[in-house]
């Protein structure tokens, strides 16, 4: 799916990678969109937990924004945004988690945001995920594209205010 796209699976070549036959793939999966639905839940799980881990993090701003700058994850997700504009299940499913997953996300940064001692008027949490995650998505986007013109600078501009509340990136 990250390599050719939602629609070059099929039955036949998930089959062929797990090494073994269409029927059995469809025994354990039904359908496609069972089987989308699957590959997407095992995808937020991961995420969960690795934003459970930033939000534990020494730096979880530094943790957090890496997590959302993370070109592999990004890239899946972009295959699972176009495929549920075709296949209604998989989009009640990622909407139902995107949910869950933003609030998990406010609950975290925002604590973390208080025990910066930042004022939630002028840096509401919500809009904060809003901005780190939207720029990570969008610049991944660029860069599919072969655009860089400018991320440089937004790259530097986010990361001197995390800069500014936890010092530099520890090395890990």
């Amino acid at each position: 799916m990250r390599a050719e796209g939602y629609a070059a699976v099929s039955t036949r070549r998930v089959a062929r990678k797990a090494g073994t036959d269409k029927a059995l793939v469809h025994y354990y999966f039904g359908t496609m969109d069972d089987l989308f639905i699957a590959v997407f839940r095992r995808n937020a799980e991961r995420g969960a937990e690795r934003l459970r881990h930033a939000l534990a993090s020494a730096q979880p701003l530094w943790a957090v924004w890496d997590a959302m700058h993370d070109q592999s994850s990004t890239a899946l997700m972009t295959e699972f945004i176009a495929l549920a504009n075709h296949r209604k299940a998989v989009k009640a499913v990622m909407v139902e988690n995107s949910r869950k997953f933003r609030r998990m996300q406010l609950d975290g940064l925002s604590e973390v945001l208080e025990g910066y001692g930042l004022d939630p008027h002028d840096w509401p949490p919500a809009a904060v995920i809003v901005l780190l995650s939207g720029i990570s998505r969008y610049l991944r986007t660029d860069e599919a594209f072969g655009v860089g013109l400018g991320h440089d600078e937004t790259v530097e501009l986010v990361e001197r205010h995390i800069r500014a509340l936890e010092g530099p990136r520890a090395r890990t």
